[in-house]
């Protein structure tokens, strides 16, 4: 049978998955025979999903259930949110703080680029196996007798995020993990396509081993795939072009050869799919890093110096000296282009920074003991559109992106089908990427560690006669600085249900005198 523009073949799939498990039930469905897929569309805008842009993934959510209020975990970036969404937790708890991590012990000079797994393998090394600071899905399915298999279109980094301690398999074009496993992978897949943007080779190389590997009766238990597009491809050439359209027309292809695939092996039954992204995108209009900004300022030696140094949105000021922490704060709340300023909290447990005029780190999730920055800084944004009419602009360098703090970054699709799920279903609950695998683990019986702060999406599920309308409590905390010629204000907007609280989007505002 003709599958789209490409066949799966189906081949004998690695050995080792074991008997499935039979936990108890949660729902009707027997959690025994039943299996997870996760797809993640990196960079995914929920105005993406088109029947023009996306027809398969735009009809899987109409006949879904549909989180018309999901978020991901600020800052807004890959690897944050590919280890929040693994943990179930926020950076203060698993210490996956940006998409580049300052460890001083390895390098007092520079972070490390997590995108990259041998940075990743080097900060596991010499925190004594603690590169997440606590426990992921990988490491519960172990426990369990199970297996996690994850495969990749984007960098090492984000694809090892996602099974660390490598229980099962890491499929990448650049990265098989085990090592011993890349032969096999190879020998019945070819060697991997080179880079490209849009990555269509590489997206269709991953879609042929999830086919190869998981859509198969002994598959783990769970499964993840990941696509770089359309982030890779909108990060070089913009939201709305012609290149990042047919990057979104790409992965939906691929998409849509994942449920042909299923529904001609009968698999559609066993499989639940949960679809979302790590974050939105938004357009840039910026032109000066925060990097260059301090060393203009005298408030860091040069780019290279150790006195601050910049991993991501995170400013490390060394020894925490508070005197040049206040300099650095004063400095940036003078700028246009300085949205969202964070630093320790004034007391423990408040919104507001020790700082005047700033929110506290610890009121965005990012309190992490041994790895928090001193001040986090996200760069200004607004609601014009681009030249494509895509609402969203930041005051950031480059051409688009994420990171910052934006509805438009912050707000993102998340879609759950298959037996366990209802249909044709608009879900207003708030929800974020961390209540992902609390939602899995419920799903297959497996107890759910009390230290993961996500929830389980029981609104969604079928046998849950709950609505899906909340009652949700929307709040704003601000904090104001005022100086010689002027006034910055920082504003956060929350939503929050059943005691648990999702950013929904943090701006400042400048006024000059």
């Amino acid at each position: 049978m003709k599958i789209l523009l490409f066949t799966c073949f189906i081949f004998q799939a690695v050995g080792g998955f074991g008997a499935p498990s039979r936990a108890g039930s949660f729902l009707q469905a027997d959690t025994g025979k039943l299996r997870t897929l996760i797809i993640m569309f990196d960079g995914l805008r929920p105005d993406y999903i088109t029947p023009v842009l996306m027809p398969r993934l735009y009809a899987f959510k109409k006949a879904g259930a549909y989180g018309n209020d999901h978020h991901s975990v600020f800052p807004t970036v890959t690897r944050v949110n590919a280890a929040s969404y693994a943990t179930g937790s926020y950076p203060a708890r698993h210490g996956l703080m940006d998409n580049a991590l300052f460890i001083p012990q390895l390098d007092s000079l520079k972070p490390q680029n997590t995108g990259k797994a041998d940075q990743l393998l080097k900060v596991e090394a010499i925190t004594g196996g603690n590169l997440l600071t606590t426990v992921s899905l990988g490491e519960i399915l172990q426990k369990s007798g199970q297996k996690l298999f994850v495969y990749s279109s984007g960098s090492t980094g984000q694809a090892l995020l996602q099974n660390h301690k490598v229980n099962g398999a890491v499929i990448n074009p650049d990265m098989i993990l085990p090592a011993s496993f890349r032969p096999e992978i190879i020998a019945k897949l070819g060697e991997p396509p080179a880079d490209a943007a849009p990555n269509i080779g590489r997206h269709t190389w991953i879609t042929d081993a999830l086919c190869l590997y998981t859509l198969q009766d002994n598959a783990p238990m769970v499964s993840a795939i990941w696509f770089s597009d359309p982030d890779a491809t909108a990060h070089e050439f913009g939201i709305g072009v012609p290149l990042a359209n047919e990057s979104l027309k790409m992965v939906d292809t691929q998409f849509g050869r994942i449920l042909d695939t299923m529904k001609v092996r009968g698999l559609d039954q066993s499989f639940n799919i949960l679809v979302s992204t790590d974050h939105g995108f938004i357009t840039y209009t910026g032109s000066e890093s925060i990097v260059d900004f301090l060393v203009k300022q005298g408030l860091k030696q040069s780019a290279a110096s150790a006195d601050v140094v910049v991993a991501g949105s995170g400013i490390h000021v060394k020894k925490r000296d508070t005197t040049l922490i206040r300099k650095i704060v004063a400095a940036l709340q003078k700028q246009e282009w300085a949205g969202g300023l964070f630093t320790r909290a004034v007391t423990p447990g408040s919104p507001k920074g020790f700082v005047e005029g700033t929110l506290s780190v610890e009121s965005i999730n990012a309190g992490h003991a041994a790895r928090m920055p001193d001040i986090i800084v996200s760069e200004n944004w607004n609601d014009d559109s681009n030249g494509y009419g895509y609402p969203g602009t930041a005051m950031q360098e480059g051409v688009a992106g994420h990171g910052g703090s934006s509805r438009y970054e912050i707000h993102i699709p998340f879609i759950a089908s298959g037996p366990s799920f209802k249909t044709s279903c608009t879900s207003n609950i708030p929800s974020s990427n961390i209540d992902m695998i609390p939602t899995v683990l419920r799903l297959h019986g497996i107890p759910i560690p009390s230290q993961m702060q996500g929830r389980v999406l029981e609104e969604l599920m079928t046998g849950n006669k709950a609505g899906t309308d909340a009652s949700a409590r929307r709040s704003k905390t601000s904090a104001t600085a005022k100086y010689d010629s002027g006034r910055y204000t920082v504003t956060m907007e929350t939503v929050e249900w059943k005691n648990h609280r999702y950013i929904h989007s943090v701006q400042a505002s400048h006024i000059v005198q």
